[in-house]
């Protein structure tokens, strides 16, 4: 990302032109949400990515002195959000430390809110109930929320 930085957001940008459009002509998402969350949390946060198919984790940051593994997630969203709309599969065994989800409008992929919680938390939720969509690594969004926190944009900006 950081070699070239203009270059990526310009393809990023007209990837998600033609990811609207194409929602908008077939009802369907074309499947580059993740991509495009992984670089919104990225710039947006001051995260590094790592490379591509690293084991348990998309992105690191530095707090304190300790580097921070980060499993992202993105979800476009229509507002207002449908309740049930799930995440992506989270894996329980994942190394990471901190799970960030990146809500995206449907219609532009534009970050809409990004929330954090850690890995702990969303162990917890992933293995509190029975629930055979949770044992496949998926949780609600409200769910989710329930032991996030939201760290875009902030406070101060919205």
């Amino acid at each position: 990302m950081e070699a070239y930085p203009d270059r990526l957001a310009a393809i990023l940008g007209a990837v998600k032109a033609l990811a609207a459009e194409y929602y908008a002509l077939t009802g369907k998402p074309l499947g580059v949400t993740g991509e495009v969350a992984e670089y919104a949390a990225a710039s947006l946060l001051d995260l590094q990515l790592v490379p591509p198919r690293t084991e348990g984790y998309d992105a690191v940051r530095n707090v304190d002195g300790v580097t921070q593994k980060i499993q992202i997630k993105g979800r476009a969203i229509s507002r207002p959000t449908k309740p049930g709309q799930r995440i992506g599969t989270i894996k329980l065994d994942a190394d990471c430390d901190i799970v960030m989800l990146v809500l995206l409008e449907t219609a532009t992929l534009d970050p809409v809110e990004i929330w954090e919680a850690a890995m702990a938390d969303v162990r917890y939720l992933l293995t509190a109930t029975d629930s055979k969509s949770r044992a496949r690594g998926s949780l609600a969004i409200t769910t989710f929320r329930t032991r996030a926190r939201k760290v875009w944009p902030s406070k101060a900006e919205g």
